[in-house]
């Protein structure tokens, strides 16, 4: 189901007492939003939640309101969802929100009461970068891109037939996910191919972008980890089948320091595991194709792997 906030936003922003309104719009999507500001914000209990909140209804919406006039963003997100359907033969429940976010992630995926949910938020995608609300500046052509990608975790996440190390995690966290305790307790190896499962699938739902588009990247850093692939595939070697959250936070997130992604003397880029990750799966995926693969389980995608590189008898 697609799911459009959008609306009841921009009424909040527009209401005589915005925080207000805020604050009722965020009531009445609790579950949902609750579970967005947890895993990639803050908690919505936090004392400084409240000042993000105005930061958020203070900033220029003007770009915001550029988009919404010129693209027909449900048009986008149906047709996205479609294509998701047939490539990735989706057999769990799950939902498409469009939403404004507060800065901190341009698209996200969540599990809330065993419910699948694939979020964008809107401001980043507005073609031109805003301080104000830290909107990324990408595309809106980026889009379907970037709803493949989330709706591809959700599949891997809930579909019966999923090996994924994350999904009895989110079971026993009675059917939610939580970035923080899956980035603790999956391996490295799962967390990689989880995100460049995620990458592949948005390759084969949306063609024709750059490849560095896909991964989040620009065109410089794309490069650079094309240079470093061998060296982190060398390194990573060993670390494949640890747990720890500073793992996921060194390798697949942003806004981590140069001490944080300092490995074996030198600095990488951030968010180096997304391109890692999907050189980990690109054997799985042209075996099996993308709905098996993103069920499958980061053993099977590690044989395979091997057997494509000629490490195995």
């Amino acid at each position: 189901m697609l799911i459009n906030l959008v609306p009841d936003f921009m009424a909040a922003l527009d209401a005589a007492n915005p925080l207000e309104a805020y604050l009722r719009y965020t009531d009445d999507n609790l579950p949902v939003l609750n579970s967005y500001w947890h895993n990639y914000i803050l908690d919505l209990d936090s004392p400084h939640a409240e000042d993000v909140m105005r930061r958020t209804l203070e900033a220029d919406r003007r770009d915001l309101r550029t988009l919404l006039n010129n693209v027909d963003i449900i048009d986008v997100a149906e047709e996205s969802m479609r294509r998701c359907e047939e490539l990735f033969e989706i057999d769990s429940q799950y939902d498409v929100y469009l939403m404004v976010g507060v800065g901190g992630a341009n698209a996200g995926e969540l599990v809330v009461n065993g419910r699948g949910i694939a979020f964008v938020c809107l401001e980043h995608f507005t073609g031109r970068a805003n301080a104000e609300t830290m909107g990324l500046g990408l595309r809106p052509e980026l889009l379907p891109l970037w709803i493949a990608h989330e709706v591809a975790h959700t599949v891997r996440y809930l579909s019966p037939d999923s090996q994924s190390e994350m999904q009895p995690i989110i079971q026993e966290l009675n059917g939610n996910y939580d970035y923080w305790e899956t980035g603790s307790r999956a391996t490295l190896r799962e967390l990689l191919i989880n995100e460049g499962l995620a990458v592949a699938a948005s390759k084969k739902a949306a063609p024709g972008f750059e490849p560095w588009d896909y991964l989040g990247y620009g065109r410089r850093q794309y490069r650079r980890l094309r240079e470093l692939e061998a060296f982190l595939t060398s390194y990573l070697r060993d670390e494949m089948d640890v747990t720890g959250l500073g793992y996921r936070l060194r390798y697949l997130s942003g806004g981590m320091s140069a001490a944080q992604r300092l490995v074996n003397g030198k600095v990488i880029p951030e968010r180096s595991g997304y391109y890692v990750g999907l050189r980990m799966v690109e054997a799985m995926v042209a075996s099996r194709g993308i709905a098996k693969a993103l069920r499958s389980s980061a053993e099977e995608c590690r044989e395979l792997e091997d057997r494509a590189a000629g490490r195995t008898a």
